[in-house]
Protein backbone atom coordinates (compact mmCIF):
# COMPACT_ATOMS: atom_id res chain seq x y z
CA UNK A 1 0.00 0.00 0.00
CA UNK A 2 1.63 2.93 -1.02
CA UNK A 3 1.92 6.18 0.86
CA UNK A 4 -0.55 9.28 0.12
CA UNK A 5 -0.52 12.62 0.95
CA UNK A 6 -4.17 14.87 0.80
CA UNK A 7 -3.46 18.27 -0.08
CA UNK A 8 -5.58 21.62 -0.83
CA UNK A 9 -7.93 20.32 1.65
CA UNK A 10 -9.85 21.32 4.99
CA UNK A 11 -10.24 19.66 8.54
CA UNK A 12 -11.72 19.54 11.78
CA UNK A 13 -8.93 19.55 13.84
CA UNK A 14 -8.83 20.40 18.22
CA UNK A 15 -12.25 21.54 17.42
CA UNK A 16 -11.45 23.62 14.64
CA UNK A 17 -12.12 23.43 10.93
CA UNK A 18 -8.45 24.77 9.55
CA UNK A 19 -6.63 24.56 6.03
CA UNK A 20 -4.38 21.23 6.33
CA UNK A 21 -2.93 18.73 4.69
CA UNK A 22 -3.27 15.02 5.59
CA UNK A 23 0.05 12.16 5.17
CA UNK A 24 -0.97 8.68 5.09
CA UNK A 25 1.18 5.90 5.77
CA UNK A 26 1.35 2.00 6.25
CA UNK A 27 -2.72 2.21 6.38
CA UNK A 28 -2.44 4.77 9.26
CA UNK A 29 -2.56 8.84 10.05
CA UNK A 30 1.01 9.19 9.78
CA UNK A 31 0.86 13.54 9.94
CA UNK A 32 -1.86 16.26 10.20
CA UNK A 33 -0.14 20.02 8.96
CA UNK A 34 -0.84 23.12 7.22
CA UNK A 35 1.94 22.30 4.96
CA UNK A 36 3.66 18.96 4.07
CA UNK A 37 4.37 18.95 0.58
CA UNK A 38 7.91 18.34 1.30
CA UNK A 39 7.16 14.65 2.16
CA UNK A 40 7.75 11.89 -0.52
CA UNK A 41 5.02 10.45 -0.95
CA UNK A 42 3.42 7.84 -4.06
CA UNK A 43 0.27 9.34 -4.22
CA UNK A 44 -1.00 13.30 -4.06
CA UNK A 45 -4.77 13.90 -3.76
CA UNK A 46 -5.75 17.19 -4.45
CA UNK A 47 -8.99 17.93 -2.41
CA UNK A 48 -10.10 20.55 -4.28
CA UNK A 49 -10.58 22.93 -1.15
CA UNK A 50 -12.78 19.91 -0.26
CA UNK A 51 -13.33 18.65 3.63
CA UNK A 52 -10.76 15.43 4.79
CA UNK A 53 -12.86 14.02 7.86
CA UNK A 54 -13.74 10.83 9.25
CA UNK A 55 -15.41 8.06 7.51
CA UNK A 56 -18.14 6.77 9.23
CA UNK A 57 -18.82 3.59 11.72
CA UNK A 58 -22.05 2.14 11.66
CA UNK A 59 -23.23 -0.13 14.72
CA UNK A 60 -26.35 -1.21 13.46
CA UNK A 61 -26.39 -2.95 9.83
CA UNK A 62 -28.59 -5.93 8.68
CA UNK A 63 -26.55 -7.23 5.14
CA UNK A 64 -28.95 -10.24 5.36
CA UNK A 65 -26.60 -13.21 4.65
CA UNK A 66 -26.81 -15.64 4.94
CA UNK A 67 -30.07 -16.66 4.43
CA UNK A 68 -31.65 -13.71 2.90
CA UNK A 69 -28.70 -12.63 -0.18
CA UNK A 70 -31.59 -12.04 -2.79
CA UNK A 71 -32.35 -9.11 0.05
CA UNK A 72 -28.41 -7.90 0.18
CA UNK A 73 -25.41 -9.88 1.18
CA UNK A 74 -21.96 -8.37 2.28
CA UNK A 75 -20.38 -7.87 -0.72
CA UNK A 76 -23.15 -5.54 -1.83
CA UNK A 77 -24.27 -4.22 1.55
CA UNK A 78 -20.28 -2.84 1.84
CA UNK A 79 -20.20 -1.33 -1.72
CA UNK A 80 -23.09 0.12 -0.45
CA UNK A 81 -21.33 1.60 2.85
CA UNK A 82 -18.27 1.93 1.20
CA UNK A 83 -19.78 4.42 -1.13
CA UNK A 84 -21.85 6.48 1.59
CA UNK A 85 -18.52 7.23 3.42
CA UNK A 86 -18.85 4.22 5.97
CA UNK A 87 -15.94 2.01 6.62
CA UNK A 88 -16.65 0.33 9.94
CA UNK A 89 -20.22 -1.56 10.23
CA UNK A 90 -22.03 -4.26 13.06
CA UNK A 91 -24.10 -6.93 11.39
CA UNK A 92 -26.73 -7.98 13.71
CA UNK A 93 -27.75 -11.22 14.33
CA UNK A 94 -31.32 -11.82 12.80
CA UNK A 95 -29.98 -13.86 9.89
CA UNK A 96 -30.68 -16.89 8.70
CA UNK A 97 -29.66 -19.17 10.69
CA UNK A 98 -28.95 -16.11 13.24
CA UNK A 99 -25.82 -15.81 14.85
CA UNK A 100 -26.77 -17.36 18.48
CA UNK A 101 -23.66 -19.92 18.58
CA UNK A 102 -20.39 -20.97 17.32
CA UNK A 103 -21.78 -22.61 14.12
CA UNK A 104 -23.45 -20.12 12.73
CA UNK A 105 -20.75 -16.93 14.35
CA UNK A 106 -17.88 -18.97 12.03
CA UNK A 107 -20.37 -19.24 9.14
CA UNK A 108 -21.18 -15.39 9.09
CA UNK A 109 -17.52 -14.42 9.91
CA UNK A 110 -16.45 -17.21 6.65
CA UNK A 111 -18.95 -15.22 4.17
CA UNK A 112 -17.92 -11.56 5.49
CA UNK A 113 -14.43 -12.51 5.37
CA UNK A 114 -14.77 -13.66 1.77
CA UNK A 115 -16.85 -10.47 0.74
CA UNK A 116 -16.69 -7.61 2.72
CA UNK A 117 -14.86 -4.52 1.50
CA UNK A 118 -14.39 -2.65 4.85
CA UNK A 119 -13.99 -3.26 8.29
CA UNK A 120 -16.70 -5.46 10.29
CA UNK A 121 -18.12 -6.92 13.67
CA UNK A 122 -20.22 -9.04 13.99
CA UNK A 123 -23.02 -9.38 16.86
CA UNK A 124 -24.03 -12.57 18.95
CA UNK A 125 -27.97 -12.68 19.07
CA UNK A 126 -30.06 -13.39 22.46
CA UNK A 127 -32.66 -16.44 22.54
CA UNK A 128 -33.96 -18.75 25.27
CA UNK A 129 -30.58 -20.49 25.04
CA UNK A 130 -28.36 -18.02 27.48
CA UNK A 131 -25.49 -20.75 27.77
CA UNK A 132 -24.40 -19.52 24.66
CA UNK A 133 -23.21 -16.28 25.62
CA UNK A 134 -20.07 -16.72 26.86
CA UNK A 135 -18.86 -18.77 23.99
CA UNK A 136 -19.49 -16.25 21.41
CA UNK A 137 -17.96 -13.44 23.57
CA UNK A 138 -14.85 -15.28 23.55
CA UNK A 139 -15.12 -16.17 19.49
CA UNK A 140 -15.11 -12.27 19.24
CA UNK A 141 -18.22 -10.58 19.07
CA UNK A 142 -19.24 -6.90 19.21
CA UNK A 143 -21.76 -6.91 21.70
CA UNK A 144 -25.17 -8.77 21.71
CA UNK A 145 -28.29 -7.94 20.36
CA UNK A 146 -30.24 -6.43 18.68
CA UNK A 147 -32.48 -7.78 22.14
CA UNK A 148 -35.97 -7.88 20.42
CA UNK A 149 -38.24 -7.33 23.20
CA UNK A 150 -41.07 -7.57 21.00
CA UNK A 151 -41.89 -9.64 17.73
CA UNK A 152 -40.01 -8.16 14.61
CA UNK A 153 -38.17 -9.26 12.20
CA UNK A 154 -36.07 -12.46 12.28
CA UNK A 155 -38.03 -14.18 15.07
CA UNK A 156 -35.47 -13.51 18.27
CA UNK A 157 -37.73 -11.57 20.84
CA UNK A 158 -37.54 -13.08 24.62
CA UNK A 159 -39.59 -12.56 27.32
CA UNK A 160 -38.43 -10.71 30.39
CA UNK A 161 -37.37 -13.74 32.34
CA UNK A 162 -35.27 -14.29 29.59
CA UNK A 163 -34.15 -10.61 29.08
CA UNK A 164 -33.18 -10.46 32.90
CA UNK A 165 -30.99 -13.95 32.67
CA UNK A 166 -29.66 -12.74 29.55
CA UNK A 167 -28.45 -9.10 31.04
CA UNK A 168 -26.98 -11.05 33.65
CA UNK A 169 -24.90 -12.77 31.67
CA UNK A 170 -24.04 -10.22 29.34
CA UNK A 171 -22.98 -8.49 32.39
CA UNK A 172 -20.78 -11.05 33.95
CA UNK A 173 -18.97 -10.93 30.60
CA UNK A 174 -18.25 -7.09 30.14
CA UNK A 175 -20.40 -7.07 27.41
CA UNK A 176 -22.61 -4.70 25.90
CA UNK A 177 -26.71 -5.21 25.34
CA UNK A 178 -28.28 -3.81 22.63
CA UNK A 179 -31.81 -3.33 22.85
CA UNK A 180 -34.88 -3.02 20.54
CA UNK A 181 -37.38 -1.43 22.62
CA UNK A 182 -40.59 -2.07 22.21
CA UNK A 183 -42.85 -3.87 24.67
CA UNK A 184 -44.57 -7.27 23.55
CA UNK A 185 -47.77 -7.17 25.87
CA UNK A 186 -48.72 -3.16 24.31
CA UNK A 187 -47.87 -4.25 21.04
CA UNK A 188 -50.46 -6.93 20.71
CA UNK A 189 -53.46 -5.01 22.71
CA UNK A 190 -52.62 -2.29 19.89
CA UNK A 191 -53.06 -4.46 17.17
CA UNK A 192 -56.52 -6.30 18.19
CA UNK A 193 -57.78 -3.13 19.08
CA UNK A 194 -56.47 -2.22 14.99
CA UNK A 195 -56.57 -4.89 13.49
CA UNK A 196 -58.96 -3.98 11.26
CA UNK A 197 -57.35 -0.55 10.33
CA UNK A 198 -55.52 -1.08 7.17
CA UNK A 199 -54.19 2.46 7.04
CA UNK A 200 -50.34 3.42 6.86
CA UNK A 201 -49.82 4.84 9.67
CA UNK A 202 -52.12 2.12 12.07
CA UNK A 203 -48.33 0.84 12.39
CA UNK A 204 -47.59 3.98 13.99
CA UNK A 205 -50.33 3.68 16.00
CA UNK A 206 -49.70 -0.36 16.91
CA UNK A 207 -45.92 0.36 17.55
CA UNK A 208 -47.17 3.50 19.77
CA UNK A 209 -44.74 6.05 21.98
CA UNK A 210 -46.04 4.06 24.76
CA UNK A 211 -44.92 0.66 23.29
CA UNK A 212 -41.55 2.52 23.44
CA UNK A 213 -41.86 3.89 26.57
CA UNK A 214 -42.91 1.08 28.22
CA UNK A 215 -40.08 -1.81 27.22
CA UNK A 216 -37.24 1.37 27.64
CA UNK A 217 -38.54 1.57 31.19
CA UNK A 218 -38.39 -2.08 32.00
CA UNK A 219 -35.35 -2.45 30.49
CA UNK A 220 -33.32 0.63 32.12
CA UNK A 221 -34.99 -1.23 35.42
CA UNK A 222 -33.01 -4.19 34.16
CA UNK A 223 -29.40 -2.12 33.42
CA UNK A 224 -29.91 -1.01 37.38
CA UNK A 225 -30.35 -4.73 38.56
CA UNK A 226 -27.88 -6.38 36.46
CA UNK A 227 -25.53 -3.45 36.04
CA UNK A 228 -25.01 -4.04 32.35
CA UNK A 229 -23.50 -1.85 30.12
CA UNK A 230 -27.08 -1.30 28.09
CA UNK A 231 -27.51 0.46 24.59
CA UNK A 232 -30.55 1.14 23.08
CA UNK A 233 -31.07 0.48 19.29
CA UNK A 234 -33.00 3.36 17.13
CA UNK A 235 -34.28 5.56 19.78
CA UNK A 236 -37.37 6.96 18.21
CA UNK A 237 -39.87 8.78 20.86
CA UNK A 238 -39.73 11.90 23.01
CA UNK A 239 -40.92 10.02 26.38
CA UNK A 240 -37.90 7.74 25.36
CA UNK A 241 -35.65 10.17 25.23
CA UNK A 242 -36.74 11.98 28.27
CA UNK A 243 -36.39 8.47 30.12
CA UNK A 244 -32.99 8.24 28.77
CA UNK A 245 -31.82 11.82 29.68
CA UNK A 246 -32.97 11.28 33.02
CA UNK A 247 -30.94 7.73 33.95
CA UNK A 248 -28.49 9.42 32.68
CA UNK A 249 -28.49 12.81 34.89
CA UNK A 250 -28.81 10.03 37.88
CA UNK A 251 -25.88 7.54 36.73
CA UNK A 252 -23.74 10.60 36.12
CA UNK A 253 -24.56 11.62 39.38
CA UNK A 254 -23.63 8.16 40.52
CA UNK A 255 -20.24 8.30 38.26
CA UNK A 256 -22.03 5.43 36.20
CA UNK A 257 -21.71 5.90 32.62
CA UNK A 258 -22.97 2.29 31.44
CA UNK A 259 -26.11 3.81 29.30
CA UNK A 260 -25.96 5.13 25.69
CA UNK A 261 -28.16 5.22 23.21
CA UNK A 262 -28.52 5.57 19.19
CA UNK A 263 -31.47 7.10 16.39
CA UNK A 264 -31.43 6.03 12.82
CA UNK A 265 -31.62 8.69 9.99
CA UNK A 266 -34.96 7.65 9.31
CA UNK A 267 -36.59 8.89 12.59
CA UNK A 268 -34.82 12.18 12.13
CA UNK A 269 -35.39 13.00 8.43
CA UNK A 270 -38.60 11.05 7.98
CA UNK A 271 -42.18 11.40 9.86
CA UNK A 272 -45.92 10.35 9.58
CA UNK A 273 -46.22 12.71 7.41
CA UNK A 274 -44.20 10.95 5.01
CA UNK A 275 -46.42 7.82 5.25
CA UNK A 276 -48.83 9.03 1.99
CA UNK A 277 -46.03 9.44 0.06
CA UNK A 278 -43.74 6.15 0.98
CA UNK A 279 -46.57 3.98 1.93
CA UNK A 280 -45.36 0.53 2.74
CA UNK A 281 -41.56 1.98 1.64
CA UNK A 282 -42.08 3.87 5.07
CA UNK A 283 -42.73 0.57 7.00
CA UNK A 284 -40.11 -0.15 9.58
CA UNK A 285 -39.87 -1.26 13.28
CA UNK A 286 -40.27 0.76 15.42
CA UNK A 287 -42.75 3.06 12.92
CA UNK A 288 -42.37 6.70 11.72
CA UNK A 289 -43.33 9.22 14.28
CA UNK A 290 -44.62 12.73 14.19
CA UNK A 291 -43.03 16.11 13.78
CA UNK A 292 -42.91 16.94 17.79
CA UNK A 293 -41.39 13.47 18.38
CA UNK A 294 -38.58 14.14 15.46
CA UNK A 295 -37.72 17.53 16.96
CA UNK A 296 -37.22 15.55 20.47
CA UNK A 297 -34.97 13.23 18.38
CA UNK A 298 -32.65 16.43 17.04
CA UNK A 299 -32.86 18.05 20.13
CA UNK A 300 -31.11 14.63 21.99
CA UNK A 301 -28.88 14.41 19.19
CA UNK A 302 -27.58 17.91 20.11
CA UNK A 303 -27.21 18.03 23.97
CA UNK A 304 -25.72 14.43 24.34
CA UNK A 305 -28.78 12.50 25.18
CA UNK A 306 -28.37 10.12 22.23
CA UNK A 307 -24.32 8.91 21.73
CA UNK A 308 -24.62 8.13 17.63
CA UNK A 309 -26.21 7.71 14.57
CA UNK A 310 -26.52 3.90 13.11
CA UNK A 311 -28.51 3.59 10.15
CA UNK A 312 -30.47 -0.10 10.95
CA UNK A 313 -30.27 -0.59 7.20
CA UNK A 314 -32.78 -3.16 6.56
CA UNK A 315 -32.72 -3.83 2.71
CA UNK A 316 -35.92 -5.66 1.25
CA UNK A 317 -36.63 -5.63 -2.52
CA UNK A 318 -39.23 -3.77 -3.78
CA UNK A 319 -41.72 -7.06 -4.97
CA UNK A 320 -41.54 -8.48 -0.60
CA UNK A 321 -42.40 -4.32 0.34
CA UNK A 322 -45.71 -4.52 -2.23
CA UNK A 323 -48.76 -5.50 -0.37
CA UNK A 324 -50.86 -4.60 2.49
CA UNK A 325 -49.46 -2.57 5.79
CA UNK A 326 -50.04 -6.00 8.07
CA UNK A 327 -48.21 -8.14 5.62
CA UNK A 328 -45.30 -6.28 4.09
CA UNK A 329 -42.27 -6.59 5.71
CA UNK A 330 -40.38 -4.34 8.38
CA UNK A 331 -37.10 -2.06 7.34
CA UNK A 332 -35.82 -0.04 5.13
CA UNK A 333 -32.22 0.39 3.32
CA UNK A 334 -29.86 3.30 5.10
CA UNK A 335 -26.21 2.71 4.89
CA UNK A 336 -25.44 4.41 2.26
CA UNK A 337 -27.53 7.55 2.77
CA UNK A 338 -26.53 8.25 6.30
CA UNK A 339 -23.40 10.33 6.18
CA UNK A 340 -24.62 12.08 3.50
CA UNK A 341 -27.83 13.16 4.81
CA UNK A 342 -26.47 14.14 8.02
CA UNK A 343 -23.74 16.20 6.19
CA UNK A 344 -26.73 18.31 4.76
CA UNK A 345 -28.17 18.35 8.22
CA UNK A 346 -24.71 20.40 8.99
CA UNK A 347 -24.84 22.41 5.94
CA UNK A 348 -28.52 23.13 7.11
CA UNK A 349 -26.86 24.27 10.93
CA UNK A 350 -29.10 21.32 12.63
CA UNK A 351 -26.23 20.06 14.27
CA UNK A 352 -22.64 21.34 13.89
CA UNK A 353 -19.71 19.64 12.24
CA UNK A 354 -18.14 18.56 14.92
CA UNK A 355 -21.22 16.94 16.61
CA UNK A 356 -21.58 14.97 13.42
CA UNK A 357 -18.51 13.72 13.41
CA UNK A 358 -18.58 12.63 16.79
CA UNK A 359 -22.36 10.92 16.91
CA UNK A 360 -20.63 8.80 13.66
CA UNK A 361 -17.41 7.82 14.15
CA UNK A 362 -15.96 9.27 17.34
CA UNK A 363 -18.86 7.63 19.62
CA UNK A 364 -19.51 4.65 18.35
CA UNK A 365 -15.20 3.93 18.73
CA UNK A 366 -15.21 4.68 21.89
CA UNK A 367 -18.13 2.85 23.28
CA UNK A 368 -17.96 -0.24 21.40
CA UNK A 369 -14.00 -0.49 21.96
CA UNK A 370 -13.07 0.44 18.35
CA UNK A 371 -10.23 2.62 19.06
CA UNK A 372 -8.05 -0.03 20.75
CA UNK A 373 -8.77 -1.09 16.56
CA UNK A 374 -7.33 2.10 15.89
CA UNK A 375 -10.80 3.68 14.57
CA UNK A 376 -12.79 6.74 15.54
CA UNK A 377 -10.04 9.47 15.96
CA UNK A 378 -8.55 12.11 13.36
CA UNK A 379 -5.18 11.86 14.98
CA UNK A 380 -1.78 11.05 13.94
CA UNK A 381 -1.34 6.62 14.77
CA UNK A 382 -4.96 5.78 14.04
CA UNK A 383 -6.36 4.49 10.89
CA UNK A 384 -6.88 6.25 7.95
CA UNK A 385 -10.44 5.89 7.73
CA UNK A 386 -11.33 9.13 6.23
CA UNK A 387 -13.54 10.75 3.65
CA UNK A 388 -13.03 13.77 1.38
CA UNK A 389 -16.14 15.74 0.72
CA UNK A 390 -17.05 18.50 -1.60
CA UNK A 391 -19.72 20.78 1.15
CA UNK A 392 -20.96 22.31 -2.43
CA UNK A 393 -21.33 19.59 -3.98
CA UNK A 394 -25.50 18.54 -2.86
CA UNK A 395 -26.81 16.16 -4.79
CA UNK A 396 -30.42 14.40 -4.93
CA UNK A 397 -30.61 10.45 -3.36
CA UNK A 398 -32.11 8.56 -6.24
CA UNK A 399 -32.49 4.85 -5.72
CA UNK A 400 -31.48 3.49 -8.83
CA UNK A 401 -27.76 5.08 -8.35
CA UNK A 402 -27.22 3.11 -4.55
CA UNK A 403 -25.61 -0.25 -4.31
CA UNK A 404 -27.62 -2.25 -2.10
CA UNK A 405 -29.47 -4.70 -3.49
CA UNK A 406 -32.63 -3.32 -2.74
CA UNK A 407 -32.90 -1.06 -5.13
CA UNK A 408 -34.91 1.72 -3.76
CA UNK A 409 -34.57 4.27 -1.02
CA UNK A 410 -36.71 6.15 1.31
CA UNK A 411 -35.06 9.06 0.72
CA UNK A 412 -35.73 9.88 -2.85
CA UNK A 413 -34.88 13.21 -4.08
CA UNK A 414 -34.02 14.25 -0.78
CA UNK A 415 -30.41 16.28 -0.90
CA UNK A 416 -27.31 14.37 0.51
CA UNK A 417 -23.37 15.07 0.26
CA UNK A 418 -21.64 12.01 -0.96
CA UNK A 419 -18.11 11.58 -0.54
CA UNK A 420 -15.46 12.17 -3.83
CA UNK A 421 -13.38 9.51 -1.80
CA UNK A 422 -13.25 7.22 0.78
CA UNK A 423 -10.46 5.88 2.84
CA UNK A 424 -10.00 2.39 4.71
CA UNK A 425 -7.03 1.98 6.55
CA UNK A 426 -5.46 4.30 3.98
CA UNK A 427 -6.93 2.54 1.11
CA UNK A 428 -9.28 4.40 -1.59
CA UNK A 429 -12.39 1.93 -1.67
CA UNK A 430 -14.47 4.54 -3.33
CA UNK A 431 -13.87 7.09 -5.61
CA UNK A 432 -16.69 7.70 -7.54
CA UNK A 433 -16.69 3.81 -8.21
CA UNK A 434 -16.15 0.86 -5.58
CA UNK A 435 -12.32 0.33 -5.92
CA UNK A 436 -11.53 -2.58 -3.56
CA UNK A 437 -11.78 -6.29 -3.67
CA UNK A 438 -13.86 -8.42 -1.89
CA UNK A 439 -12.88 -9.44 1.35
CA UNK A 440 -10.30 -7.06 2.00
CA UNK A 441 -12.26 -5.86 5.37
CA UNK A 442 -10.91 -6.89 8.39
CA UNK A 443 -12.52 -8.96 11.03
CA UNK A 444 -12.47 -6.19 14.32
CA UNK A 445 -12.48 -8.97 17.22
CA UNK A 446 -14.66 -7.82 20.12
CA UNK A 447 -13.31 -7.62 23.17
CA UNK A 448 -14.12 -10.79 24.76
CA UNK A 449 -11.56 -12.72 22.48
CA UNK A 450 -8.79 -14.22 24.38
CA UNK A 451 -5.49 -11.60 24.64
CA UNK A 452 -3.17 -14.83 23.99
CA UNK A 453 -5.09 -15.26 20.51
CA UNK A 454 -4.90 -11.85 19.46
Amino acid sequence: MGDILITNTRVFYNNLLQPGEVLIEDGKIKRIAKDLKGENVDQVIDAKGGLTIPSGIDVHVHFREPGSEHKEDWYTGSCAAAAGGITTVFDHPNTMPPTIDRKSFKQKLKLANRKSIVDFGINGGVTESVDQLPELWELGVSAFGEIFMAQSTGGLSIDDEILHEALESISGLGAIACIHAEDEETRLKNETLLKKDFSFESHSRIRSNLCESVAVKKAIDEFNKTSVKGHFCHISTMEAVGQIRYQKFINSENGVTSLTAEVAPHHLFLSTKDWNNLGVFGKMNPPLRDRRNVKALVNAINDGTIDMIASDHAPHREFEKEGDIKSAPSGVPGVETLLPLMLVAVKRNILPLGRMIDLTSGAPARIFGLDRHGKGSFAEGFDADLVIIDPRDVHKIKGDELHSKAGWTPYEDMEGIFPKFTFSRGEIIWDGEITAKKGRGKFLKGQGFPEDEK
